[in-house]
């Protein structure tokens, strides 16, 4: 690093930057900056010493500047998203330097260094608009939620969006293995077990295997680990600042870490079988699902050829749960042979026209995903927005 602090230029190299913008000849904190820039999952641009350029200067999401830097940068502009870091935040003429550039703080290394990785993570990932983040959960065991939550990404993921699916049921076996990539090399859950506080979304994502075109965590297949409250929150959080689409596929059981889960969930799909005892046990699951989420939304699914041999309507089901309807599934009866020759859930058939008119009713809004075909019959499509 010692070769970088030295240079005229800002450090570049053939990866994408972030524009974010270090100042700062000390090439300790240097090293400390551009490790915490590493823990965000940022890749900044180092300008080793005043003069900037008004581009340069102006157009960084955010600016840190080094305490040995900050008494050059008195003649420049004032701007929003300006950070002193150093040794010691109470030293009165750093202070005086951070009033006179229009600093919003002073931050001093260590104690400050979870603080200024969440603003630089939060300079990077921007403020735009978070994930539409899907919930598929089996109204009984068996119903195929992972078979739909997978085939709702790709389906989103081919229509050009930023996707990543979320395997939340840990004893589901893997849904990197449903999308035949458990070879594939990346992070799995067990990974994430001790994350706490702030996850950087694009680290996330780049440390995740891809997989048709979209990001997917999932489980190993290793010996279960916990995954506890705290995890899924921090982890779930991160995949939605990202933007674009979060699917997660949930556990038919309601604890705490599946209860967090949902908290950041925007629609829940609850997939139900035609026969009565799926909707008889579908009700149960319905009950601990709205404790915690309050848009969840029935997806009838067909059980043998048409009219479900006898069984209840996609209406009388949604009635039964006591839930909207989303839409309804008809039966496919080339689906089981598709997936057991390794053919990517929602690739052709009814799955996939259901998948590809739900994102359509999703990314239309209002009465345009209500008007949508084949689906949206059971109530209003306007999604409950989820707080982080």
């Amino acid at each position: 690093m010692s070769g970088s602090s030295t240079s005229d230029q800002p450090v570049r190299s053939g990866e994408e930057r972030d524009g974010l913008l270090l100042i700062t000849e000390d090439e300790e904190l240097l090293d400390d900056l551009l490790r915490l820039c590493a823990a965000a999952g940022a890749l900044p641009e180092v300008a080793p010493r005043p003069p900037l350029s008004t581009a340069e200067w102006e157009s960084a999401p955010l600016v840190v500047v080094g305490a040995d830097c900050a008494a050059r940068l008195s003649g420049t502009g004032r701007r929003p998203g300006v950070v002193i870091a150093g040794r010691d935040a109470d030293d009165v003429t750093v202070l005086r330097q951070a009033v006179a550039i229009g600093a919003e703080r002073v931050v001093a290394l260590p104690d400050g260094e979870r603080w200024l990785v969440d603003r630089i993570a939060d300079a990077v990932e921007g403020a735009g608009a978070s994930a539409l983040t899907v919930g598929v959960i089996g109204g009984r065991g068996g119903a195929g939620a992972s078979t739909l939550a997978a085939a709702l990404a790709v389906t989103a993921a081919r229509a050009g969006e930023r996707t990543l699916l979320v395997d939340g049921d840990p004893l589901g076996g893997g849904l990197d293995v449903l999308l035949g990539g458990e070879q594939e090399k990346g992070l799995r859950w067990p990974a994430f077990a001790e994350s706490r506080g702030r996850v950087a979304g694009g680290a996330l994502a780049e440390s995740l295997p891809q997989l048709h075109s979209l990001r997917v965590l999932s489980w190993d297949r290793g010996a279960e680990v916990a995954i506890g409250p705290p995890a899924m929150r921090a982890v779930l959080a991160a995949a939605r600042r990202r933007g674009g689409v979060v699917v997660v596929d949930l556990p038919r059981r309601v604890d705490g870490t599946v209860a967090e889960a949902l908290a950041q969930v925007d629609v829940g799909l609850l997939l139900v079988p035609a026969e009565l005892r799926a909707v008889a046990a579908a009700r149960r699951v319905a009950d601990a699902v709205r404790a915690v989420l309050r848009d969840v939304r029935v997806v009838a699914c067909g059980q043998s050829g048409p009219g479900y041999g006898g069984g209840p309507t996609a209406e009388e089901i949604a009635r039964l749960v006591g839930l909207p309807l989303a839409g309804e599934l008809p039966w496919d009866e080339g689906l089981p042979e598709d997936l057991a020759r390794g053919t990517v859930p929602g690739a052709r058939g009814p799955l996939a026209r259901f998948c590809a008119g739900f994102w359509e009713r999703a990314r239309g809004g209002g009465a345009g995903m209500a008007a949508a075909g084949g689906a949206g019959r059971g109530g209003e499509w306007e999604f409950g927005g989820a707080a982080e």
